[in-house]
């Protein structure tokens, strides 16, 4: 005895399938960060031993230190920090880099080098209100014996700011 089944009826075909969503699309742009110069670094007048040199520290807070044959007289002439305004996006804070180093010149063969360059606020400063005051300091090597004269950079040093 056969029984016969048939299976046509009970097989279905599967139809394929398609899922699909959507996704908006949004940008914020964001008010440019820059940096403005409004003074530049001054060390004011200096006097050096014969025999020993020495250092000028330049604080951001534009008070001087002096090491070694190195004094500062009462006569100080117009020492002062670098100063710039940092504006940019309001809350934001941002990175700053300085210079590792630069030397100034009397114009002639004579040379002063900088470095240890400091920042206030020091790395990293925020934007209340989209504005920020940043100040720089360094310290200045000064050689036994230095030739008197006016000394100055042959090319100004850079303060780079970024976005965190």
């Amino acid at each position: 005895m056969f029984i016969l089944i048939s299976l046509n009826n009970n097989i279905k075909t599967q139809a394929q399938q398609t899922a699909s969503a959507t996704a908006a699309i949004n940008a914020s742009i964001i008010t440019p960060i820059a940096i403005s110069k409004t003074a530049d670094m001054d060390f004011g007048n200096i006097a050096v031993s014969s025999s020993s040199g020495g250092t000028v520290v330049l604080a951001p807070a534009g008070t001087r230190t002096s090491t070694g044959g190195v004094t500062l007289p009462a006569t100080a002439g117009t020492p002062a920090a670098a100063a710039f305004t940092v504006t940019g996006q309001g809350s934001y804070t941002y990175a700053i880099t300085l210079p590792s180093s630069a030397t100034i010149t009397d114009g002639s063969s004579h040379n002063m080098s900088i470095g240890s360059f400091t920042s206030s606020p020091s790395s990293t400063g925020t934007l209340s209100s989209g504005t920020q005051n940043v100040t720089v300091g360094a310290t200045l090597t000064v050689s036994a014996a230095q030739v008197p004269g006016s000394y100055t950079t042959s090319t100004p040093f850079t303060v780079t700011v970024n976005y965190n």
